[in-house]
Formats: structure tokens, sequence, C-alpha cells
């Protein structure tokens, strides 16, 4: 067995720095993500008045006690828009993960009322829209517990047309025979009016739903007609006359007993075809990593321009730290193997520095390997970018890169991505950026995303200045010039940061290094679920009727 020997010394001073720094970015994650809950939790007395749980307590109540959940992109939003960063922090305005109801893993979304009303955010609307493509590529049945005061009307301009590919989504969605559940709890109206009317089963809550296009006070002025939230799209009108409601509950815990009790009655996924690509022989046991997760906090440093060997962070995270590695003697700042994660057999790919014209050679070579034996592909990102120089030019650096860059876009397996350092220039592209679109891509705390460092990009520009000034004519002030560069090299410092990167959702979440197994082997479970799973597609969605 090829198993990866570790030569980490978990006592020197350089370990115990690593580890200090990566565990305050990780304390820094989790104080912001413990604003948004504690945000959300300030209206709990006003719902508690109103006989409503909160938006969190309802997922809580829906989600299978014990099992696990995967939150997705809690930091949406962060510092844009309204996100103030401090108090004032709403993680998009909605939760969105991946968990188990009755037994059934699922896409399940909630939008948080307790903040703003629930109202939509630009960056909650991709977040949403993010959640539908998750569950088309990985064949998951969605459950939505909504309750908004719709669109944001402060960045209109910024929701409305991307918006009606929530509803087009949900179309596709119901057409490809991935069941979509809806429980209103509250205010449904305007254009949300149409999630549940594009829903394939709707619960709503007794005196509390209000499902409308439009209210009471435009009905009067659109019509001069008086009417009532309850005579207009009350629950029990839903529930008796129109028919857009299917189930009726008395109040929230009571709807989301009814969402739990669908999904486990409907019979989804009871004819599920054999898996293709089968994972352990029946007896044989999943030996975890020979190497404590929490050594990963030590041995990679939270300063993307210091080095390690990226074999370190996969004999943590792959079974029995067994990792057959592909041409190591080529190509060596490019890292690629076999190995299994749980089970479930995956291609790595890593770096140990700039990707060379021979380590794009291989990695190409590596990754039609997989697409040949339909194996999964794992980029382990941490690099300056594609190699620059005279040397590597020559040695037709644009040629293999562009060829790494047309396997990765073509590829035809599951393709994951993890953040663990720098992730800059093309290197992001050659190693399954978010444009690349991965099935999943995940980032650490102190990972970096940009077209170049801050001091880099600074050194440039001031170079570049330079010149521009002696052609002219000019005699260049240094100081002036520098400073330039100081403010260039701040603002890329701050525009690469992990917080950054996921505020716009180029990731799907930060996640702690030491759940890298963990969440790894969840996302590659939920994507062998659900391409054995057999799906009956309609050519137009279940229609209302």
């Amino acid at each position: 067995m090829p198993i990866l020997s570790s030569s980490i010394d978990t006592s020197s001073a350089a370990f115990k720095q690593n580890r200090e720094e990566q565990l305050a970015h990780i304390a820094e994650i989790r104080a912001i993500e413990q604003r948004v809950r504690d945000n959300s939790a300030r209206k709990a007395e006003k719902f508690q008045k109103r006989g409503q749980l909160l938006p969190r307590d309802r997922l809580a109540r829906l989600l299978d006690r014990g099992a696990p959940f995967l939150e997705l992109s809690s930091l949406a939003g962060y510092k844009m828009h309204d996100d103030d960063g401090k108090r004032d922090v709403a993680g998009g305005g909605n939760i969105v993960g991946i968990g188990f109801v009755g037994g059934i893993r699922c896409l399940v979304g909630a939008a948080d009322s307790a903040i703003k009303g629930g109202a939509i955010s630009p960056m909650g609307l991709r977040k949403s829209l993010r959640s539908q493509e998750i569950a088309l590529e990985n064949r998951l049945p969605m459950i939505s517990l909504a309750e908004s005061g719709g669109a944001n009307l402060l960045y209109q301009a910024e929701i409305f047309v991307d918006g009606g590919r929530v509803f087009a989504n949900m179309a596709r969605l119901s057409a490809a025979g991935l069941p979509q559940i809806t429980v209103v709890h509250g205010s449904s109206t305007a254009g949300g009016a149409y999630l549940p009317g594009l829903s394939d089963y709707v619960i709503m809550v007794r005196g509390k739903a209000k499902v409308f296009l439009a209210g009471p006070p435009l009905v009067k002025a659109a019509t001069g007609e008086v009417a009532t939230d309850e005579a207009l799209g009350g629950a029990e009108l839903h529930a008796t006359v129109t028919g857009t409601a299917e189930y009726l509950a008395e109040d929230d815990a009571h709807a989301v007993h009814l969402a739990r009790d669908l999904i486990t009655k409907i019979g989804w996924d009871h004819d599920q075809a054999p898996s293709p690509r089968p994972g352990p022989p029946q007896g044989r046991l999943v030996k975890p990593p020979r190497y404590d997760a929490d050594e990963l906090l030590g041995l990679v440093p939270a300063d993307f321009r210091r080095p390690y060997d990226v074999r370190e962070v996969i004999a943590r995270i792959v079974d029995d730290s067994d990792f057959l590695e592909f041409k190591a003697l080529y190509g060596g700042a490019t890292v690629c193997g076999h190995a299994s994660i749980d089970g479930h057999a995956i291609g790595i790919i890593g770096n140990n520095g700039p990707i060379d014209p021979d380590g794009a050679t291989k990695a190409s070579h590596f990754i039609q390997l997989c697409c040949q034996s339909d194996t999964p592909l794992l980029f382990l990102q941490n690099t300056t970018g594609y190699m620059v120089g005279t040397e590597a030019e020559r040695a037709g650096m644009v040629k293999h890169g562009s060829k790494m860059i047309q396997a990765v876009a073509n590829a035809s397996v599951p393709k994951l991505t993890l953040v663990l350092g720098g992730s800059f220039g093309a290197g992001n592209y050659g190693m399954c950026g978010r444009s690349f679109d991965p099935r999943f891509v995940f980032a650490w705390p102190a990972s970096r995303i940009a077209v170049m460092g801050g001091e880099q990009a600074a050194k440039v520009m001031e170079i570049i200045t330079t010149a521009k000034l002696t052609r002219m004519g000019m005699t260049p002030n240094a100081e002036a010039i520098g400073a330039m560069g100081g403010e260039l090299k701040k603002r890329l410092d701050d525009e690469s940061r992990a917080l950054y990167a996921t505020a716009r959702l180029w990731d799907d979440g930060i996640i702690d290094p030491r759940d890298s197994r963990k969440v790894l082997s969840f996302a590659l479970a939920t994507i062998r679920e659900g391409e054995r799973r057999r799906l009956y597609p309609n050519t137009f969605g279940v229609a209302r009727m």
C-alpha cells in the first residue's frame, strides 16, 4: 500500500504559530456566523407573541435529529448592501443546506423572516439560485419554509430580472422529476406568491399564511375594492377555494410535521437503480486517516506565501492515508493521485507551488484518466498561478496551461474544490475555481483568491507607472508612486480574503480545516446518491389544478 508518511514536527515553533493563526481565522468566521444567529434570535419574543417559531427553530424541527446537516453560504452578502458586518449581519436573509428529513437527503431552505421580514437581498437571491443549481445537479428534492416580505425594493434593480430565474428553475426542477414542497408560514406575496404556486406540494398555516399577487392597499388603489388579507389570500381560502394549498396546518410545528410526513409518504427514491460505481466490497471497513485532522491547523501556514507539502494535507483526509501518486517524478509542483474518502474513490490534484508546463501536462493527462474510469476529482488549491518567465514561456506554458483548462472545463465526472491557501490568477481556473462549475467548492478561513497577491499587484503597478512617466519625459515621484502602490496592496489584500469571496458566493461556504474530510465525504455521498437515482421527468412540471 502507498501509505503517505508525515514529516511534520508537531512540537516545532512553526507548527504552533500556524495553529494559533489558523485558530484565530476560524474564531473570526464563527463569531460572524454567530452574529447572524443573534440577529435573528433578537425577534424571539415577537415571534412567540404571534404564536410562531423562529425560522431556525422551524428548520431544526424539519431536519432529522442527530443527522448531519451541511449549511451552505452562511455568510452570503457579508458587508454588502445593507449588511454592516457588525450587528446587522444577515447571511443573505435565508438559511440553505443539505440535510436529512425522514431519512431522505434533501435540499432545505428557510427564509429568515426574523431579519428584515425575510426581505430578499441581491446575495440572498443568488444563494437561492445556487441552492436550486445544487438540487438539480445532485437530484435532490427541495423543501422550502417560506415567509418573506418580498424583494428589498432598495435593490430591485439587482433583483428583479434575475429573480425570475427562481421560478424558471422551479418549473425545470418539477419537470425533471424532483419534488418541491413549500411550507408557507406567513406572508408570501406579490412575486413570492409564485413560490407556492410553482411548488408540487403546498402546506399553509391557518391564520398566518398569506399568498396573493397584491395586498389590500394595492387592490384598493388599483380597483377601489376593500378587502382583507384573509379574503385575498389566507390559508383557508387557498385550502378550500383556490386549491393552491393541499394541506392546512394549525401552527408552525404542525406544518413542519406535515412536511416531514409528506416526504416519507410520496415514495420518493423508492426505485433507486443500483450504483454503477459501488463503494468498498461488503465487509471491508473504511479505515480513517493515520494522522489526526487537528494537525491540519499546524501544518498549513495562514500566510499563503509560506510553502508546505500538500501531501501532508492528503494524508489527513484520505482513507488510511493511502495515496497512489501519479507521475510522482514528473512536474513535481503539481501533485496528482488516487485515493478514497470514506470509501468513495477520488482523484486528487493538489499544488506545491506554481503550475509549470510539466505539471499542467500531468494534470491534463490525469483528469482524462479519471474521466475514463468515472472517478470524481478533488482539487486542493494553493497556487500563485501558472509559472511565468522566459523558461516557462519557451516550454509552452500557454499551450500546456490551456490544455489543463480545457481538461477541467470538459471533465465528465463530478468535481470538488477545496481552497486551502492561495488561489491566484489562471491557477484558479486550472484548479477548477467557481467559474468551472465544481459540484461544490469550499474554502479554509485563511485562504485567498484574487487575480494576484496585493504585494505583487502593487509592485507591477509601480513598475508600469514609473516606466510610463519616464517615457513621457517626466521624473517619477518615488514616494507618491510607493503610496499609490501601498493603497493598491491594501485594497487587493482586503478583496482577496476568504470572507470577501464567500460573501459573493465564490464558494459554498468557509469550513474549519479539521472538518475537511467530513465535509468532502458528505458531498461525495450526495453526488453518488444523485448519480444512481432514477427520476421520472415530465414535459412541463406538475401543473397545479
